[in-house]
C-alpha cells in the first residue's frame, strides 16, 4: 500500500515564495505581495498566510519594516562554522532575551534518558529547570535543562529568576569546567503530559526533540538541554561543507 503525503498549506506557501525569491520574480530588496495578495491568490486563511511569512522572516528571506511591509532579502547565506548550531544555541541563550516563563526549578528524580546522558543511575537526584518560551503571544518551545545536583545546586540554574546568561556560562562556574563539544539527539513524539496545554496543541501533534549534551574535551557530560517543539511550527536546519 502506498502513501503520498501532502504538505500543509503553509509549508506549501513557503516553497513557493522560496522559488520565486530564488528565480528572481522577487528580487532582492522588493516589496513582497501583502497578507490579503497573497491570501486571494492561492485562496489560504490568514492565519496560514502570517505563519509562513513568519517563517521566511526567521530564516532570512524577507524582512519586515514596520508601517512599510515586507521585503525580500534574498536567498539566506549559509551557516558559517561561527554561526551558532542549535545546541550551542540552546547553551548560549540568556532568559531575559526571550518571552519566557520559568515552569520550575529544582531537584528532580532523572529520566532514564537524561540519566543515560549525564552519566548517572536512573532516578538519581539532579536539577532541572524548565521554561517556556512564547513567541508573538503565542507558546513556541518548551526547554529544560539537567544538571547534576553537585553542580546545580546552590546556583541561579536552581531559581526562578530569569538567568541573565546562557546555562553555558553558569555551568562552566559552578563546575570550572570548559565545555568542549556538544552531541545532538532529535527525535519526533506526540506530547507528554502537561506539553498538549502548555504548547497548545493536539493528543496527536508531532513534536520535535532536541537534546544537546554539552561535554567537556575528556568527552564527560555536564549538561543537557531539551527543547520541544511544535512540528508544525518549526524546521530544523543545518548547512556544512562537504570537503
Amino acid at each position: 500500500m502506498s502513501f503520498e503525503y501532502t504538505p500543509p498549506k503553509y509549508a506549501q506557501l513557503i516553497a513557493e515564495l522560496e522559488r520565486r525569491i530564488d528565480s528572481g520574480e522577487y528580487p532582492a530588496g522588493s516589496l513582497l505581495p501583502s497578507e490579503h495578495t497573497l491570501m486571494a491568490e492561492f485562496g489560504m486563511a490568514r492565519p496560514t498566510v502570517v505563519k509562513a511569512l513568519g517563517v521566511l522572516r526567521d530564516q532570512g528571506w524577507i524582512v519586515t519594516h514596520q508601517g512599510k511591509g515586507r521585503f525580500v532579502r534574498g536567498r539566506p547565506a549559509i551557516p558559517t562554522s561561527r554561526q551558532p548550531r542549535t545546541g550551542r544555541g540552546l547553551l548560549d541563550r540568556a532568559e531575559t532575551q526571550v518571552a519566557s516563563k520559568v515552569l520550575a526549578a529544582g531537584s528532580v528524580e532523572a529520566p532514564n534518558r537524561v540519566a543515560t546522558y549525564l552519566g548517572v543511575e536512573p532516578a538519581t537526584p539532579v536539577i532541572c529547570r524548565k521554561i517556556l518560551i512564547e513567541r508573538d503571544g503565542e507558546p513556541n518551545e518548551i526547554s529544560s535543562t539537567w544538571v547534576t545536583a553537585e553542580v546545580g545546586e546552590g546556583t541561579a540554574l536552581a531559581e526562578d529568576a530569569d538567568l541573565r546568561q546562557g546555562v553555558r556560562r553558569y555551568v562552566e562556574s559552578a563546575a570550572d569546567v570548559s565545555l568542549d563539544h556538544i552531541i545532538e539527539h532529535v527525535t519526533a513524539r506526540n506530547p507528554a503530559p502537561g506539553e498538549r496545554e502548555l504548547l497548545n496543541v493536539e493528543i496527536s501533534a508531532a513534536l520535535l526533540s532536541v537534546h544537546a549534551v554539552a561535554c567537556d574535551a575528556t568527552g564527560k557530560p555536564w549538561v543537557v538541554v531539551e527543547t520541544v517543539l511544535p512540528g508544525d511550527r518549526h524546521e530544523l536546519e543545518d548547512a556544512y561543507p562537504i570537503r
